[in-house]
């Protein structure tokens, strides 16, 4: 049985694990936050459960479970066929992380970062095996979202690029080959480009975010609008993402208002605390911010 590390044990790097887990990998999700790798080891289960009720998941959910073990530090990259780095999106930590997984993991073993924005070629750069770097960025939430982009940074090798793009397929998730690493990448650099021009039109008024978001269900077909996208995502995570993205020189992907960055100072992170643009019940269930 593979064994694969996750890094992390956020909404993402949860999400991971778990897809992980249910696809046949021992895995080890890694966290130096003890009370962070409990509330995702608990949220796991959680999901599982309930997926398997919903006959998703075919498995009995404590023999997927059982392929889970919560771990502090990073000491299982030495025995792990699969490193995944799902960290903040921050570029000196994840390079920090890249350097101890360099001296850590197996020679052979391919180390991926779950980057949304970051180059890979960046944070291969950290490492004395850059051949073996390569971008798996996956879509939250992890277990219901298809998509993987598979990223190849300048000298990731076609061998470790080509397993990048079998180890998602046997996720049951479909890659995206990315061949030329830009920031962003592709999908993140489209939403970005339409989160610009809403963010904008909504902070000058001129419509609001339920309207946008339906709009672009009825007259564009996503099945999500922006906003609703965001508010899953986390304010804060679109905010790390959009810093990056200006460090990167992609300012034209950026919106030129501060929106985002007054609603994190005022705790409206989205979904995971209840607000962000949307306010939401303890059922989950979605209301406009100004509803009664």
């Amino acid at each position: 049985m593979e064994k694969v590390l996750v890094i992390g044990a956020g909404f993402m790097g949860a999400g991971i694990a778990q897809v992980c887990a249910q696809s046949g990998y021992r895995v080890f999700l890694s966290d130096n936050d003890q009370e962070a790798l409990e509330k995702a080891v608990g949220g796991i289960k959680w999901s599982v459960e309930k997926l398997a009720k919903k006959g998703f998941v075919k498995e009995a959910p404590e023999d997927v479970l059982a392929r889970l073990s919560p771990e502090q530090g990073l000491a299982k990259a030495a025995e792990s066929d699969w490193v995944v780095e799902a960290v903040f999106e921050d570029e000196n930590l994840k390079k920090e992380m890249f350097e101890e997984l360099d001296r850590l993991a197996p020679a052979e073993t391919p180390l991926a970062s779950n980057t949304s924005s970051i180059p890979i070629t960046r944070l291969a750069s950290a490492t004395r095996r850059p051949d073996r770097v390569l971008g798996l960025h996956f879509f939250g939430p992890v277990p219901f979202m298809a998509l993987v982009e598979v990223v190849k940074g300048e000298e990731t090798s076609d061998p470790v690029f080509d397993r990048g793009v079998a180890f998602v397929e046997s996720l049951g998730k479909w890659p995206l080959p990315v061949r030329r690493d830009i920031p962003g990448f592709v999908i993140n650099r489209i939403l970005f480009s339409a989160f610009r021009e809403c963010a904008e039109l909504i902070d000058e008024g001129i419509v609001s975010p339920e309207n946008v978001d339906v709009g672009m269900r009825l007259g564009l077909g996503w099945n999500i609008g922006p906003f609703e996208i965001a508010d899953n995502a986390g304010l804060d995570t679109f905010l790390r993402v959009g810093k990056a993205m200006k460090a990167l020189g992609e300012d034209h992907l950026v919106p030129k208002t501060d929106l985002v960055e007054r609603m994190v100072e005022e705790g409206r992170l989205g979904r995971k605390v209840g607000k962000g643009f949307y306010r939401y019940t303890e059922d989950g269930k979605r209301l406009p911010w100004d509803s009664d």
